[in-house]
């Protein structure tokens, strides 16, 4: 009896694992490693990713890109850009059409902008504060004076709101509002009712439902394209009232609500943001409108038509293509690329790692071609630089014309084709000016004096200087100078030190000192910076977007001229210039502009960033746009093809499954043979 009960023990160990060996195997050959469940297969799903949880997606605070891709689609705006069309132009967004600029005898400006009637908001709980049971309600004209008041609204601290404090009486406004908030009882009201206690805005004037008006102080002509930017978007005040933290509700921050195409149905911003389209969009609601940004395009540029971005069996359809777009959290790049290549994200850049993989030379590699895979390129409307910090007694204008010559050659010691092709695997060009590609004043054919890297012509101007070689005369030395930087890891000073390492060969003893990013920050506001190197991505397509960084009022604190460079002969000309028209005169004294810094050189002009964008040609009518400007709902996914060309190309590996099959019979053979011999 005792081996019987023994074997019998054994047996159904045996047993039990040969069983759980059994679910092991049939789990393997049943399942695939797709992230996603198979309902979606046959979605309109784009998968995108981003790597930092986004800070804020309240439109009238997100300055990013990775916000700014979200906020945008949540977000419609009164004017957009033409998809297809370069140079670039505005077209009419919820906006009837473009308004023209009023100039008044007092020498300020009008804008008047007339929406269309029938817009309504995306549905949401937020619109039951207003009216018990109602889930959206149409877009008027106070929505877009409530959100213009925000800019003004210190509390908000809209990065732009230095832009909009040329409406008239804005600033005022959040003076009033500060005093105001002083009263407790007053502070705690909700933000639409403190913005209608303290008065209206002069240069802010409601023409009926469906219309207003703004008056800035002067000439700016730019101040169109801030309303293709999500800073002026329709915010429904029951919004800020609904999502503000408490009772287990997000805050505004954590989501947006709009007029847009789409609407935020997931948000868990550590891990996966998801937007759905959008039924009460204007362009779904109201088809026959056919309204400039609600139907994809008939004309591009040139090119376009071989590209099959223009297609007459796709002009006039309906916006948006795509059902659902996921942005899913990735932390590196090497995961992102390798679930691209798996056919788990439908786009990918190309890190540094895969390039040699991903590319023969200028083009395409077969292996990638052969996958299905499509390349585009883009030179986006960016500069990056080095900036000399002007308020430096070595290296600014207190130095004289000793600074000047110093700056020269250092700017002649840096070889920025050499940057781009060790850095970034050629993915740029090397800058000769201020202004990017794709923007009036560009001139292909102009070279600046001092970029061209000249080691012998440094050293000249080193020794007129008064560095011979590189030598401080007063210690005897090389010269003592500081990099600024917040990079830290090995990775990213490795191109550092090559800079470093350029102005050494002059004799040069240039320092990095790495902080964290808050402490560099700290660094410049407060002007006690040496060198440093930043980027600017354009707002908007207009040269003025980029030469006003160098421009008196832009400097430190506060402002992007991180350079301090204060010139009234550059202010004078940038005076003239901003308002201009884009005609030979503007162009001329752009020149005269360039022509000053290419002497001072208060900065390094070192690349234009060429982007290169990676999709499966499942994905169709993606054009990259150059600069942050809203696109996706001009993309089109066919989810049949990708489905299956993901089961062709990730077939799961078996044989383990198989080896533990043969190592269940093995378990299992035993206990069968035992058991007939006991019923014998």
């Amino acid at each position: 009896m005792m081996w019987i009960a023994s074997g019998g023990a054994q047996g159904r160990r045996g047993w039990g694992a040969a069983f759980s060996i059994a679910l092991a195997v049939t789990a393997v050959l049943s399942c695939s490693n797709s992230p996603y469940p198979a309902s979606d297969d046959d979605v309109k799903i784009l998968y995108s990713v981003y790597g930092e949880a986004p800070k804020t997606l309240d439109p009238a605070v997100s300055y990013n890109v990775s916000s700014s891709r979200i906020v945008s689609a949540i977000c419609e705006t009164l004017l957009e850009y033409h998809y297809l069309k370069r140079p670039y132009e505005l077209i009419p967004g919820l906006a009837e059409s473009i308004p023209e600029a009023v100039e008044r005898e007092d020498g300020t400006v009008s804008y008047t902008f007339a929406l269309r009637e029938g817009v309504m908001f995306g549905d949401d709980p937020a619109f039951a504060v207003g009216e018990p049971g109602r889930e959206t309600r149409r877009v008027v004209a106070d929505d877009y004076l409530f959100a213009l008041k925000r800019l003004g609204d210190p509390e908000i601290n809209s990065p732009v709101a230095h832009i909009f404090s040329k409406v008239l009486g804005l600033h005022a406004f959040g003076e009033r509002l500060t005093e105001q908030r002083k009263v407790t009882a007053f502070a705690a009201r909700p933000p639409h009712e403190q913005y209608a206690e303290v008065g209206d805005v002069e240069g802010l004037v409601k023409r009926g439902d469906y219309a207003f008006e703004i008056v800035i102080d002067a000439p700016y002509p730019q101040m169109l394209y801030w309303f293709a930017m999500p800073f002026t978007t329709a915010v429904p005040w029951e919004a800020i009232v609904y999502y503000d933290g408490n009772e287990g509700r997000p805050r505004f921050a954590d989501h947006p609500v709009g007029a847009g195409p789409y609407r935020m149905s997931h948000y868990d911003k550590q891990f996966r943001i998801v937007l759905e389209r959008n039924e009460n969009w204007y362009g779904v609601m109201y088809p026959e409108w056919k309204a400039p940004g609600a139907v994809y395009p008939s004309v591009g540029e040139e090119g376009d038509v071989e590209r099959g971005f223009v297609n007459p069996e796709l002009a006039g359809r309906a916006l948006p293509f795509i059902d659902r777009i996921e942005f899913r959290r990735e932390k590196e790049s090497i995961p992102v690329f390798n679930k691209f290549l798996q056919g788990y994200y439908d786009k990918s850049g190309i890190n540094k790692e895969s390039f040699d993989k991903v590319m023969d030379g200028n083009q395409l590699s077969e292996d990638m071609a052969a996958m299905g895979i499509q390349l585009d390129r883009v030179v986006d409307i960016a500069i990056f630089y080095l900036a000399f910090n002007q308020e430096d007694d070595v290296l600014g204008v207190s130095a004289g014309e000793r600074g000047r010559k110093l700056r020269q050659a250092m700017s002649l010691a840096i070889d920025a084709e050499e940057y781009i092709e060790l850095f970034l695997n050629g993915r740029g060009i090397p800058a000769q000016s201020v202004l990017p590609p794709g923007l009036f004043g560009y001139d292909v054919d102009y070279r600046n004096a001092y970029r061209k890297p000249d080691l012998e012509r440094a050293r000249k101007l080193l020794a007129l200087a008064g560095y011979t070689d590189g030598i401080d005369p007063e210690t005897g030395s090389p010269l003592k100078l500081r990099f600024d930087t917040y990079a830290t890891n090995s990775a990213q000073l490795i191109p550092i030190r090559y800079l470093v390492d350029s102005w050494r060969k002059l004799g040069l003893d240039v320092e990095v000192e790495s902080t964290t990013y808050n402490k560099f920050q700290e660094k410049v506001q407060n002007n006690v910076h040496q060198i440093i190197q930043y980027g600017w991505v354009a707002d908007y397509p207009d040269p003025e977007n980029f030469l006003f960084l160098l421009s008196s009022g832009m400097a430190m604190p506060g402002g992007p001229n991180s350079a301090n460079y204060r010139n009234p002969e550059y202010d004078a000309l940038f005076d003239e210039m901003k308002a201009m028209p884009n005609n030979e005169e503007r162009a001329s004294i752009i020149r005269e502009m360039l022509a000053l810094l290419e002497e001072e050189r208060p900065w390094i002009e070192l690349m234009y960033r060429e982007s290169f964008v990676l999709y499966h040609d499942w994905v169709s009518q993606y054009k990259p746009p150059g600069f942050e400007f809203t696109t996706l709902k001009y993309q089109d996914i066919d989810a049949q093809a990708r489905t299956a060309w993901r089961v062709e190309n990730n077939r799961p590996v078996l044989w383990p499954a198989y080896a533990l099959l043969v190592i269940a019979i093995a378990i299992i053979t035993p206990g069968i043979v035992t058991l007939i011999r006991e019923r014998q």
